[in-house]
């Protein structure tokens, strides 16, 4: 059973990468090799599907994100573990990247869903509440401080992709880029 679900989950990847999350469910089923409605044995909706997989390509995430994180270093320092994490993981998963960028905009994720999403990266919370606290972040709202790495983050993994032979230097300047633009002067 197990085994038939992650096949799904996988190929939905697949699926929806390239063709998005309206791309039907018989779509993902003859990509993962399994009859037709045999989906369904697993997630009785699409959108119980794309629920499982925003959970579990989070998950994925913050095991690349948050594995080894430095909890009593610097905010910069942790910020910077964060944002390596990221940009590393979505160059090495464009697949996961781009399904887990369209889920998050799509408009039937589930509170639950959002809530077992973000459990895994409380130390970010933590850590942008010293940054608050320490006065190191600049006066704007925790959300747009956070939209802000993900914009640099896509266009960095975006230009490391482009550019492999540079994507130190520019894993580098993107995360210099943040910093300057969330911190204070």
């Amino acid at each position: 059973m197990k085994t038939n679900a992650n096949a799904i989950l996988s190929a939905a990847i697949q699926v929806f990468a390239e063709r998005g999350l309206g791309a039907p469910t018989a779509a993902i089923t003859s990509a993962a090799g399994i009859a037709e409605g045999s989906l369904f044995t697993y997630f009785k909706t699409k959108d119980e599907l794309i629920n499982a997989l925003y959970r579990e390509l989070k998950l994925e995430l913050a095991d690349a994100m948050m594995s080894s994180f430095p909890r009593k270093q610097s905010v910069r320092h942790r910020l910077e573990h964060v944002w390596n994490g990221y940009v590393r993981w979505g160059v090495a998963n464009p697949e996961q990247q781009r399904v887990l960028r369209q889920i998050q905009v799509w408009g039937r994720l589930t509170e639950e869903s959002k809530q077992a999403g973000f459990a895994p990266f409380t130390e970010i919370q933590r850590m942008a509440e010293d940054a608050v606290t320490q006065r190191i972040y600049k006066d704007v709202p925790q959300a747009f401080i956070g939209a802000t790495l993900v914009a640099l983050a896509e266009m960095t993994m975006d230009f490391m992709v482009r550019e492999p032979e540079s994507a130190e230097m520019y894993r580098t300047a993107g995360f210099e880029m943040l910093w300057v633009a969330v911190t204070r002067r």
